[in-house]
């Protein structure tokens, strides 16, 4: 008996057009309803925006491969523009061991220590931002301010500089896509912030405690390479600041137009690390990641060929009505465990612990002094070819007369 091949549904659509950028949601909904699976013709690329479908990908590390790429470039054919990031784009073997020293460094031990520092760090900034008045950018002021200032302390990297962590961590973020005029935008600093990442990480520069050196001293016990270390700190450096800046953005964003859940929050602060997975379900600031098929994989009745790339809608499955009940709703009742927001599987973000620690020391902080807040201007997107990113966020806020 004959097993008759669904042929695959094709979109023309481009998931990297300004128009999408600015709302990407109308195309989400279109390829989740095509099939399990979408041909997207423009780059000739594989789709998959359905949660079960991107679920699988992600932890599908065998057949699905980051080792060629997480981005549209394919690094079996096309030189990658740097050194590829030996935890984003490897795999086993070459993966485990910078995983787990990584794991190590930002484990439970690493939060114990700094979680009494970032929740002091928190209401020291909120309380100078209160006091400029009830109206301010909350992009800026709050989401840009503290991860900039606490996670480079805990990493060891100087002060000086630390204006460049954000443009190149954009860079490299817009690089994961076409070479479109968002790339082309951040091109000609690429030397100049790649030469100043790259000194950070040496050993010699960071801080004698912190990430880094920790990092460094898994190389002096042999667990990683010397030569692997300054590039497991560039990872730390490259992914740990930009996705958490957006995911504080989004849950602020959130907050702002859902009076009654920061209503929720104020009720109960324990909600503070609920509050951020739901945000990063229901804006997802990383959208998009690539991934290369080693052998030829069925996914429904489709076959993708070896070595096709493949784009998994992280987004889009973050609001695929198949898993979620009403997943258009950001709602602090929802258990939001399951999200692909942090990806999944091997490949899960290894820092995801601390952008949740610096989540609940800056909503914490905020709860105590802030009785509502609302927007107060239209917000302005920044556009980048996988991060979804408010550039402006400007709020007006009722505080109480004392911290709560």
């Amino acid at each position: 008996m004959t097993t008759l091949e669904t042929p695959c549904p094709v979109h023309d659509g481009d998931p990297f057009s300004r128009a999408v950028l600015e709302n990407p949601l109308p195309l989400h909904a279109e390829l989740r309803d095509a099939g399990p699976v979408v041909r997207l013709r423009r780059y000739d690329v594989y789709a998959v925006a359905r949660h079960e479908q991107v679920h699988a990908a992600l932890t599908d590390w065998q057949r699905f491969q980051s080792a060629a790429g997480v981005g549209l470039a394919n690094f079996r054919t096309e030189k990658p523009w740097r050194p590829p990031s030996l935890l984003l784009e490897a795999d086993p073997p070459r993966h485990d061991a910078p995983r787990r020293v990584l794991s190590k460094v930002l484990g439970p031990r690493a939060l114990r220590h700094l979680r009494e520092r970032w929740l002091a760090d928190a209401e020291e900034l909120v309380g100078r931002v209160l006091a400029d008045g009830p109206r301010f950018d909350a992009a800026t002021a709050l989401s840009h301010a503290f991860p900039l200032r606490v996670f480079p302390d805990a990493v060891g990297i100087p002060v000086d500089g630390r204006e460049n962590l954000l443009p190149y961590g954009d860079h490299a973020f817009n690089a994961f896509g076409p070479d479109n005029d968002l790339v082309a935008r951040g091109a000609p600093r690429v030397p100049e912030l790649s030469g100043w990442v790259s000194e950070q990480c040496r050993r010699e520069v960071l801080a004698p405690e912190g990430f880094g050196a920790e990092i460094w001293a898994a190389g002096d016990r042999g667990d990683i390479t010397h030569e692997q270390a300054p590039l497991i700190v560039r990872s730390l450096l490259t992914a740990g600041v930009d996705t958490t800046v957006h995911a504080l953005s989004a849950v602020l964003h959130a907050f702002a137009t859902h009076p009654d859940q920061w209503r929720r929050l104020r009720e109960n602060p324990g909600l503070a690390r609920v509050a951020f997975d739901e945000a990063a379900r229901w804006e997802s600031p990383v959208q998009t990641f690539f991934r290369t098929t080693t052998t030829e994989v069925r996914v429904g009745d489709v076959r993708i060929p070896e070595g096709h790339k493949v784009l998994m809608f992280l987004a889009a499955a973050n609001r695929d009505p198949r898993r979620w009940s009403d997943p258009d709703a950001f709602d602090l009742s929802r258990d939001p465990s399951g999200h692909v927001g942090f990806g999944m599987g091997l490949h899960q973000c290894v820092g995801q612990h601390v952008a949740r620690l610096e989540a609940e020391a800056l909503l914490t902080a905020l709860a105590r002094r802030v009785r509502t807040i609302e927007l107060a201007g239209t917000p302005e997107r920044h556009l980048n070819n996988t991060l979804r990113a408010w550039r402006s966020l400007p709020v007006r806020v009722r505080t109480d007369r004392a911290p709560a």
